[in-house]
């Protein structure tokens, strides 16, 4: 190995070891006797542990490492890769595309087993939470304040739907306070049970988004840490699917996270049968899908020992043209159906 590279992942691993340590000193990890050395990959609904650079050197499976994700204003940053957590890591193959192992069985019996709590649903991280809801709230503000639709001065919208909500952690914690209504698509119905009598939420689909039918349309549509379980196909077909559900001005939001592989690979974990896919991978899902984005942010105050995890709003191509016509003509869209 090079002395750069080697220097590299030394660095990595001395920045993990200070981190693990303050993760240690966190109230909530001893309260359920999880450490940071016998956690799992989380589930796809959570952060995960980026690959490390055992990994990395290892014959059986494909190299990863560090790669650089431009942030909202164009800079970039480096994310450490961490050897010490190799026995955690998903195996990695390159002999067929990752998406195609994606077992929908097999990932909602991962599901159905896991406790219905936000350390559950979190993979064990639940210190994250926090930090991710208000980085949720920061990058929809943003996208208000630049809107003629639903500008902040508008108060709630009226309608949002939470996909991929498992025990409502999203819709409990920031959701409701921007949604008069929030409606529930998540699978596995002991996570919706939490959720099902709050006064704030609407109907409830215990359906994975590949089955999902909306019944009516939305100002938003929150996608976040579930996109994971679709294959490729699945993903661009479900985002299709979603202009027709959406008000005119309304985002559809991706937060997710990012592959860390250097070679720019998706990587598959057999733990809950899930795609991490890269930056790029999304962009160009998108634009198959005929989605315009209209802002992207990577979320900040992680560990640095998860994935990278960004989040995008998107618009329909052809309803983004329409709203820059009105805004010029001063014509009225009025979509039909």
């Amino acid at each position: 190995m090079p002395w750069k590279e080697r220097r590299r992942l030394d660095d990595g691993r001395l920045k993990f070891e200070i981190e693990r340590l303050d993760h240690q000193k966190l109230p909530a990890l001893p309260a359920f006797g999880v450490t940071p050395t016998t956690r799992r990959s989380a589930m796809p609904s959570s952060p995960k542990r980026k690959l490390s650079a055992e990994q990395e050197s290892s014959p059986k499976k494909s190299r990863n490492g560090d790669i650089e994700v431009s942030g909202i204003d164009g800079t970039t940053g480096e994310h450490e890769t961490n050897s010490d957590l190799a026995e955690e890591m998903p195996m990695i193959s390159s002999s067929a595309s990752p998406d195609s192992k994606i077992n929908h069985a097999a990932a909602i019996a991962y599901w159905s087993s896991t406790p219905a709590t936000v350390d559950g649903v979190l993979g064990g991280f639940p210190q994250v939470s926090r930090v991710d809801l208000q980085g949720s709230a920061n990058f929809l503000a943003k996208l208000r304040r630049q809107s003629r639709v639903f500008p902040p001065s508008t108060g709630k919208v009226k309608r949002v739907a939470d996909c991929g909500a498992g025990i409502g952690r999203v819709t409990t914690g920031f959701l409701r306070n921007v949604a008069e209504t929030v409606d529930i698509i998540e699978p596995v119905e002991a996570f919706t049970d939490q959720v099902k009598k709050d006064p704030w939420v609407g109907k409830i689909y215990n359906v994975g988004l590949e089955q999902w039918q909306p019944e009516t349309k939305y100002d938003i549509v929150w996608n976040q840490w579930c996109v994971g379980q679709l294959t490729d196909a699945q993903l661009i077909a479900y985002l299709k699917s979603l202009p027709q559900y959406l008000n005119p001005g309304g985002w559809i939001v991706v937060k997710e996270n990012l592959s860390n592989h250097h070679l720019g690979e998706d990587v598959f974990d057999d733990v809950d049968s899930s795609v991490t896919r890269t930056d790029v991978k999304f962009r160009r899902l998108f634009n198959e899908a005929g989605l315009h984005l209209v802002s992207t942010e990577l979320q900040k105050g992680f560990p640095t020992a998860l994935y990278p995890v960004r989040a995008y709003a998107l618009q329909p191509r052809w309803q983004r043209w329409m709203l820059f016509l009105n805004a010029f003509t001063g014509a009225v869209y009025r979509p039909s159906g």
